[in-house]
Parts: structure tokens; sequence; C-alpha cells
């Protein structure tokens, strides 16, 4: 066996035996959840993030991201098993780093990567010998090998002899207790054979089952097909929504109807626009990949149109209600329920209540929300909005409000309630669609 064979087997066996530390770069949504797998599958976990707010409250035991619970935390920042970064030179004599930083959209939806860029050329010089290098952050099919791979090169890396680089997507859906991330499979991909056994290697201690792909490309193009296939398929019910509301047609029984197909059949449902980081976002990378190599992505840049319009009718829609009562949307005071991206979770993440908010606010509304997951509205890339904490659903509050918009259907929130106290409610969730107030009160709902 060859010196750099022996090498390659002895990284294999530490991160097969997790005496190997993996680092995660990034510990938001996505990266601090992987935190929680890793130390659970046994290893020793160091963290890093540039924001030194999230480091000192992880320090102090406090996890922020509901998924992983702030006693996971405590645990191995304990027993050591945990250390955390504000730097990534800290990456020395970790056997793995995983990247889970942003990947949002610049001007004119194209990928922005300032973030992946940063973070690979900032760690390069800092990786040990036969360390594997792991991008999470959803991307377009080419990035690991057309962006990540030079980086690492021009510090004189060699991948596949003393550095190891692969794909390996995220698949997280905050809220959902049915799939943890060991439950879900993970898709790796590598563009040569010694770093598809060592991302393999990771990640089959962590979660129980590993689909290993052809390249890099594929696995990222893996998750560019999953969130276009949802948000083609959202725009669609979206569309439904529109069309059949104009026939007079409950949109929700129809598709629940449909439902009823035991094959050839999948429900999604509509609502007022997209969100969270992935479905708004991914496939608008992958119509400008397409569009570097000369190929239209019709599907997707007409779901992007018809999603994105969502926002833009609910406020239309509201502001004929408003008017249809003699009142005008300048100076209606309107309040906002839920600005997490979906129901029961913190996550606010290209939440479309943030645009609904946004638009209320240049057109003279006087703007309120309410959310029991998010006290406070975080300053966000996309929407300049005034300071806004959450509101308390109290009988002063539902007294004072002209209308309310249902743009997230928390569980906590007692929409009957919010009913029986105001004489206009725009639902966009179809949460109010049996509820026995509505039947009493049916003028009083308007569905968008």
């Amino acid at each position: 066996m060859t010196e750099e064979r022996e090498l390659f087997e002895q990284a294999v066996e530490g991160l097969a035996s997790r005496s190997s530390a993996v680092a995660v770069v990034g510990l938001g949504y996505v990266g601090l959840p992987l935190v929680a797998a890793f130390l659970d599958a046994g290893f020793r976990v160091l963290g890093i993030d540039c924001d030194g707010q999230k480091i000192e409250q992880l320090r102090g035991g406090q996890s922020y991201v509901a998924a992983v619970p702030s006693e996971t935390i405590r645990s191995a920042v304990k027993d050591g098993s945990l250390r955390l970064a504000p730097t990534l030179a800290a990456v020395t004599g970790c056997g793995a780093t995983c990247i889970c930083v942003p990947t949002p959209l610049a001007a004119g939806r194209t990928p922005d990567l300032s973030f992946v860029q940063t973070t690979v050329a900032e760690m390069a010089p800092h990786l040990a010998e036969q360390a594997l290098v792991v991008l999470v952050s959803t991307t377009y099919p080419g990035t690991t090998s057309e962006i990540v791979a030079p980086l690492l090169e021009a510090a004189g890396r060699r991948i596949g002899k003393t550095c190891y680089l692969a794909y390996a997507p995220e698949r997280e859906d905050p809220g959902n207790q049915a799939y943890r991330t060991r439950d879900l499979p993970r898709v790796v991909g590598a563009d040569d054979d010694c770093s598809r056994q060592m991302v393999s290697t990771l990640f089959e201690g962590v979660v129980d089952r590993v689909v290993a792909v052809s390249s890099s490309a594929a696995a990222e193009a893996t998750k560019m097909l999953e969130n276009s296939f949802r948000a083609v398929n959202i725009a669609l019910a979206n569309e439904m929504k529109t069309i059949l509301g104009a026939l007079g047609l409950d949109v929700f029984e129809v598709i629940e109807a449909s439902a009823t197909k035991p094959f050839g059949f999948m429900p999604f449902y509509p609502g007022p626009g997209l969100g969270g980081h992935c479905i708004p976002i991914d496939p608008f990378y992958l119509s400008w990949r397409a569009r570097q190599i000369g190929q239209e992505a019709r599907f997707i840049e007409l779901a992007g149109i018809v999603n994105t319009e969502m926002p833009g009718r609910v406020v239309a829609a509201l502001d004929r209600a408003l008017q249809e009562r003699g009142q005008k949307l300048l100076g209606a005071r309107v309040l906002v329920m839920g600005v997490a991206y979906k129901a029961d979770v913190d996550d606010p993440r290209e939440s479309p209540a943030f645009e609904i908010l946004h638009q209320l606010n240049m057109l003279g509304a006087r703007i309120s929300y309410h959310d029991p997951h998010i006290p406070v509205a975080p300053t966000m890339r996309s929407w300049k909005l005034p300071p806004l904490s959450s509101v308390p659903l109290d009988d002063a509050t539902l007294a004072s409000v002209d209308a309310v918009v249902i743009v997230t259907a928390h569980t906590a929130v007692d929409h009957d309630r919010v009913l029986e106290s105001c004489s206009l409610v725009v639902d966009t969730r179809g949460v109010t669609r049996n509820s026995p107030v509505r039947a009493q009160h049916p003028d009083r709902v308007v569905d968008a």
C-alpha cells in the first residue's frame, strides 16, 4: 500500500470510528440541526459562525432553533463534545468540515455565492491534511466543481489526494415531527471515488440511509429537482385557487377530493406565496444555470411568476373587501396573523408575510402582526419594514383593527375567536373553511 493510500484509509477510519472531529460552518436552521445529528452519532463537533451573538448563546447552552433542544447544546458544551468558534482558523485538526452558509438571490434573481466563496477561501489554508470538505448549502449544479474546487486547489490542496470534496444537500423540514435528520436518506455526490467514499462514510454514521450519486453536480441537481417539483406544483395549486375561486368553487374541497385517488395524484395546497429558504430561491438558481448553457426553464420561470404574484393578490383582495365596506386601505389598521413561513415553526426566512406587510406599509396601512413563535420581526434582506414586535392577541387588539389577514395558520391561534371579534378576515390558508363561526358570519371572511 502506498503512503498516499494509507493516509486515505486512516482518514476514512477516523470518520467511521468517530475519532475525527467534524466542523459545521454556519449555525442556522440547517447547520445547527446538523450539529445535533453529529453529536447524536457520537462525533466531537466544532461549530463555527461569524455571528458572535449566536456563539455566545450556544456557549451558554441556549438553542435558538426549535428543532434543537437547549439541553442537547448544554450537555454537549459541558462535556466538551461541542466546541464553538467565531473564526474559520479553528477547523485545523477536523477530519471533515460541512459548509452550511446562506446562498441567497442577488439582484435580478441571480445566485449569490459570496458566502460560500468567502468561507472556502478563508478556510482552505487551515484545513488538515486528508480533510473532507462537504458543501451542504443549496446551489445550482456545477457549484462544487466549478467554484469550490478551484478555491481549494488555489490553496495548494489536491482534491482526491490530500483533500476530499463532496456535496450533500440538506433535507430538513422544520416542524415536521415524523422525519428528523436521521430518518431522511442523505444524497451525497463527489467527483472522485475517494471523496465519494469519504462523504458516504461520514454520513453513514449519522443517517439511516446514504444515497451516493455519481458526481457533485448530480447531488446538486437532486436538490434542485426536489424543490422545483414543489414550486411548480404549488404554483399549479395557486393558479387553481384563482380559477376555481372565480367559478365559485372551494379549491381546498377540490384538492381533498382529488387526493382520495390512490395513485397518480399528490396534493399540494395554495397559499399567500412561497416561504422558507429553499422553494422560493432554488428554482431561480436552476433557471439561471439553464440560461448559462443556452437552455430555458419555462415551467420553473412560469411557476416563479405565479407564486411571487400571490402576496399582491392577497393585498388586492383585502383592498377590494375594505372598499366594499366603505373603507380605504390607506390608514386602515391591518393585523397580519403569522410571519413564520409555515405553521408551528419559528422560521421567518422568505416568508410571504413580509412581502404582504411591505406592500401594506407602502400603501399606507397601519400594520401590526401576531405570531406566537416569532416575538420580534427580524431584519430581512429583501424587505424594508418599520421595527415590529408581535402584538398580543387579546380583546383590545382584535377590537382595534379594521381587518385581519391570516398568512400562517399556527395551531396555537384560536381562529374562531378572531372570526367572532373581527368584521373582516382575509383567509389565505383555508383555515376557517369549516369554522362554525364562519358559518354564522359568512360575510366576515374573504378567501384570498
